[in-house]
């Protein structure tokens, strides 16, 4: 069914019916020269465009022209811009050890339009959306939502002949594209066998230096480079391993040991494992990356991967050492150290399932750990460091170490976040240890060394949205935390749309203070609230006034000279 486009808002309003009256009382002749004039206005006759929704009412939709263009100074996993009209958030699933009620949480904010995998925009991890033209009225029976990037093809008589919504998500594929694009490969291998001591070297564009498709191989001693070559597109970089030194992928089976992996190239990520029933296992191993977008490890789509005792080092900007996209996976890390050196880059970026043990995490220059969505972190005996910037992406909303969010670009599923720490070293060079918005979280710590040199211990608020997480005023975050012989400084920020259930437990200590405070964007109170639990053997050393909702207390408070207000008004000192 062809479609007619209308140039102008007033189009959009009279055929919705908010000018009725006016449509009319407009004469035959006027109207003919305004539909006329509309016509001249569209200069897209026989050319394909892309933009981006700005309203919908009925079957008339408002298109901004525009085209995205690519930014490595956005976050890993950070999507540019989106309409943030929309967001959601669940519960988190009950922590164990924690027999408080289940916490409650308050008016969930809308979850927005999103993302999409192909190779028109959409909210890219590294791409800020540019207009370029005025905005255009489009009839069609497309169901379309505000903030969706859509890709329009006009007929030589300037009628919309199709119209493809890209941010609609289609079930089995990442991201929602309909084609997958891999790029070329310099070498594949295609039949099972072993390969020792062999060199695979690219420099082509959108170009593997080594595919491993569909086949069982066992690589030793192999040298990778991926010596140059441009990626004309980040998201096939980032989502399905364009451009990537080793791209594992439909369903291969890959040991690879004691191999010198290196790429130069933008998107060039390191090893990459991509799809479900795809597994590469790589241990006592180097990769090192030296360009933008160009990850460690990567994995995608629901692929595997396992390592063991590798030296992974990162320079480039949105290059997680250990890193997931798009569709995620499972990742399991037993030793080794893992740098990341750019902007934007934790050591750890989650949209999987992640473990990582007896491991050296470092980000010079980002937040150590970060975890989107329904995805999670776990840790045991680790040693990790990170020292986020004011230069980050989304530094201009919170510094921290350790961030849990929901960006809604699509990337994560929503859903209850879990981050867990066990024994190791946390250490903060820079802002908050822990930064929740948006989105529910289960977190555990045990016996973990926490150093932070400034900052609260945790935040958890709302954001203004300007980076599409959530809707301003209604994007809180939900944590239920338990500290397991944990001992910990510094105060609890929570404001008002958020929500905290925090229990010490074991021979936890806890010097510090919660503070609640207004949601800075006005938004509704949470009725969910802030309750703390301090079990037998618990420490909770107060270091300023607290205002918290409940309090159950079996262990000791040392009121150090402050007080504890409960919400029924209770004053405990």
């Amino acid at each position: 069914m062809k479609m007619t486009a209308i140039a102008g808002l007033a189009a959009l309003m009279i055929l919705s019916g908010c000018s009725e009256t006016a449509a009319v009382q407009t004469d035959e002749k006027t109207e003919t020269a305004q539909t006329e004039e509309a016509a001249n206005e569209n200069d897209y006759a026989g050319e394909t465009i892309t933009g981006q929704v700005n309203a919908v009412s009925g079957n008339i939709a408002e298109i901004i022209p525009g085209q995205m263009v690519y930014d490595s100074g956005l976050m890993d996993g950070e999507s540019a811009a989106p309409d943030n009209t929309k967001s959601m958030q669940d519960p988190p699933d009950s922590m164990p050890g924690n027999n408080n009620q289940e916490m409650a949480v308050g008016q969930p904010p809308e979850k927005p339009d999103g993302e999409h995998g192909d190779d028109f925009p959409g909210n890219m991890p590294e791409g800020i959306f540019v207009k370029t033209g005025e905005a255009i009225t489009i009839e069609t029976d497309t169901e379309l939502s505000a903030g969706d990037y859509v890709e329009i093809v006009f007929a030589s008589d300037g009628s919309v002949e199709s119209i493809t919504a890209a941010g609609m998500h289609k079930a089995g594929k990442p991201g929602g594209s309909s084609e997958v694009s891999h790029g070329t490969a310099a070498n594949t291998i295609s039949e099972d066998g072993s390969y020792t001591s062999e060199n695979y070297v690219s420099s082509g564009d959108d170009e593997n230096a080594l595919r491993i498709d569909g086949a069982e191989a066992e690589l030793t001693g192999i040298t990778v480079r991926k010596e140059s070559g441009s990626s004309s597109n980040a998201e096939n970089g980032d989502f399905y391993g364009v451009n990537a030194a080793v791209l594992a992928l439909n369903g291969a089976d890959v040991t690879i040991v004691n191999a010198d992996i290196s790429s130069d190239a933008q998107n060039g990520n390191g090893v990459f494992s991509y799809g479900s029933g795809t597994v590469v296992e790589i241990s006592d191993s180097t990769i090192t990356t030296n360009a933008d977008n160009s990850g460690g490890i990567q994995t995608t789509g629901g692929g595997t991967t396992i390592a063991s005792n590798l030296t992974v080092e990162t320079q480039g900007n949105s290059s997680a050492a250990i890193r997931s996209d798009r569709g995620g996976g499972t990742v399991t890390v037993d030793g080794g150290t893992y740098t990341s050196n750019g902007l934007n880059s934790p050591a750890v970026y989650s949209t999987a399932d992640i473990t990582v043990r007896n491991a050296v995490l470092t980000a010079a220059g980002s937040e150590a750990l970060v975890i989107e969505g329904s995805n999670s972190i776990e840790l045991e005996n680790c040693d990790v460091t990170g020292n986020m910037g004011t230069q980050g992406a989304s530094s201009d909303i919170n510094i921290h170490n350790v961030m849990i969010y929901q960006s809604m670009s699509g990337d994560a599923d929503v859903g209850t976040s879990s981050f867990s720490m066990t024994g190791g070293s946390l250490t903060s060079l820079s802002g908050d240890m822990f930064f929740v918005t948006n989105t529910s979280a289960v977190m555990y710590l045990k016996d973990t060394e926490l150093t932070n040199s400034s900052g609260n211990l945790m935040t958890i608020t709302g954001n203004n949205a300007s980076h599409g997480w959530g809707t301003a005023g209604a994007n809180g975050g939900h944590v239920e935390m338990t500290a397991e012989d944990q001992t910990m400084e510094g105060d609890i920020v929570v404001d008002t749309i958020s929500s905290l259930d925090l229990t010490l437990a074991g021979s936890s200590v806890f010097n510090g203070t919660i503070v609640i405070t207004d949601n800075a964007e006005g938004g509704s109170s949470s009725d969910s609230g802030v309750h703390v639990t301090v079990e037998k053997d618990s420490v909770w050393t107060l270091t300023g006034d607290c205002v918290i909702s409940t309090l159950d207390n079996s262990g000791t408070i040392n009121y150090n000279g402050y007080s504890i207000t409960l919400s029924d008004g209770t004053v405990l000192k």
